[in-house]
């Protein structure tokens, strides 16, 4: 135990406990007063700042871009330039599609555009012709590629020092090393890099809560379906138990037998269930309200990314793109840092062209098979979404849209099933970095401590028990995102500068 203690950095270790505290006592102790405040920061902040982040993910699209294809997309991301991957392309992509998306990819692929149909885009009148064509595409540009830009900037940010420099340290002030002196670079970025990684942890933990408060009670109204029961917090609270202990055993494996083998096997079930939902429900309103939906975005990318709304001021743009790109955000550094891990042997170009495709790619194939079935339910009249929605919750709208579906019970129980593991594979790689930056030193091809992982998944576990509990319901949950991640646009800013001095020191004989 000494031995295992003695890799612990310990004031990270408890600046980091401190942060989660800080966070959820508040909320519990003022539950009926936390929501409001919570939601009035968010509308303050969005409106001052939503700008800001549109602009930093169209930025960081063309920067990725830029450094694909220049002549820096061919540096390899490991100490030596005749290393292959640790993993097949496919394993890879499978990884990190699930420690990207997580169930709350599920949660908005099958009602987000009950949204935009009812509170349209560009002025639009609710549920006109128009409106529902945007209600099939805006979920596409908001999980598409300026998203995966946002996750990958970090990560690339991340690996090169990693792996070319051989930093001993896999924290987001990995990414700044180029700020640092000789002496602060031996200490993980000095007081620099603890600032840098405090404002990762807040930000991780805010997200991380974002997306498994929004995800856990919709698993928990799929189980009282299946099972018969009544569906209540201590239900959500005994599915978020049931996830960690899940955890535990992934964590007990290890990186490669638990977390590489349950993102097959939640690949496999995902690829099932969305193929029976393609050939049972409406197949050619799916196929053609896709493509078309893929069309409009094409069209309309750079419209949709600058448009601000300033003259009607409407709400969307604040509620909607500028939530996302915050969640984004604040997701970032823990999926940049876990694509790290799992990236040694790969090259610049096909990390960034890896993310920003297949995982773009990934995440329309739920939206155009799961949001236009549902989306068909509601234009037919076979099932009135909206209403139900209104009446009980998008969780009780998730399953009765499931349920609609031939043999909807064993729609829901597969649901569940691959909503339970993107579950199980958040906490996992999130508790993963979050004991990677409470690890004095971690070299290329080691893992952090398995009992320093197994904390972090029942720590994380507080914060999306303690955001159900607040009244409010999901605009709490939203809002938490965008309170926390707003530094984190800055730290973007330095690391792009960081990674691009960084490559040119390193490589004076490449050309741009």
């Amino acid at each position: 135990m000494i031995k295992n203690l003695s890799q612990l950095d310990r004031p990270m270790f408890l600046t980091t406990i401190g942060v989660i505290l800080l966070v959820t006592l508040p909320i519990f102790i003022f539950r009926e007063t936390a929501g409001p405040v919570i939601t009035n920061l968010f509308n303050s902040l969005t409106n001052k700042f939503g700008w800001l982040y549109q602009w930093y993910a169209v930025l960081a699209l063309g920067f990725l871009l830029w450094l694909a294809f220049s002549r820096y997309g061919a540096i390899k991301l490991s100490s030596k330039d005749t290393d292959t991957p640790d993993y097949s392309t496919l394993t890879w992509i499978t990884m990190i599609f699930c420690a990207g998306v997580g169930a709350g990819l599920l949660y908005w692929a099958v009602i987000e555009w009950s949204y935009y149909l009812k509170t349209p885009p560009m002025g639009l009148d609710p549920e006109s012709a128009k409106a529902k064509e945007w209600a099939a595409t805006y979920p596409l540009f908001h999980w598409g590629v300026s998203a995966w830009a946002i996750y990958c900037l970090p990560a690339i940010a991340i690996a090169y020092p990693f792996y070319k420099r051989q930093v001993p340290f896999l924290r987001l002030s990995t990414s700044c090393g180029y700020f640092y002196t000789e002496q602060q670079a031996k200490q993980a970025g000095g007081t620099k890099g603890r600032i840098i990684d405090f404002l990762y942890m807040l930000s991780l933990i805010g997200g991380a809560g974002t997306s498994l408060g929004l995800s856990t009670p919709m698993i928990a109204a799929n189980i009282a379906e299946l099972l018969g029961v009544h569906h209540d917090i201590i239900l959500e609270i005994s599915v978020v138990l049931l996830c960690v202990a899940i955890f535990g055993t992934s964590a007990y494996l290890g990186l490669d037998r638990g977390f590489k083998s349950l993102s097959e096997f939640n690949l496999i079930i995902t690829f099932a269930l969305l193929f029976f939902v393609l050939a049972v429900g409406p197949t050619l309103f799916i196929l053609k309200t896709g493509t078309n939906s893929i069309g409009i975005m094409v069209q309309n990318f750079f419209a949709m990314s600058f448009w601000t709304d300033p003259i009607d001021k409407g709400s969307f743009v604040e509620n909607w793109t500028v939530f996302y790109w915050a969640w984004w955000v604040a997701y970032g550094p823990f999926v940049g840092l876990f694509v790290t891990r799992i990236s040694r042997g790969r090259t610049i170009k096909q990390l960034i062209l890896g993310m920003l495709c297949f995982g773009s790619l990934g995440a329309w194939l739920f939206f155009v098979v799961f949001g236009n079935y549902a989306l068909n339910l509601q234009l037919s009249g076979m099932l009135d979404i909206n209403t139900i929605i209104a009446q009980a919750g998008e969780a009780t709208a998730i399953t009765q849209i499931l349920l609609a579906l031939p043999f909807g019970k064993f729609a829901v129980f597969l649901f569940a099933v691959v909503s339970i593991v993107f579950l199980v594979t958040t906490y996992d790689s999130a508790s993963y970095t979050l004991a990677s930056v409470t690890t004095k030193s971690l070299r290329e091809g080691e893992n952090p401590q398995r009992w320093n992982r197994l904390f972090w998944a029942c720590a994380l576990g507080v914060v999306p028990i303690a955001l159900m509990s607040v009244d409010g319901g999901i605009k709490v949950i939203l809002s938490t995102t965008i309170v926390v991640s707003l530094p984190l646009l800055i730290v973007g800013a330095l690391m792009s500068y960081s990674l691009l001095k960084m490559i040119q020191q390193d490589n004076p004989k490449i050309k741009r």
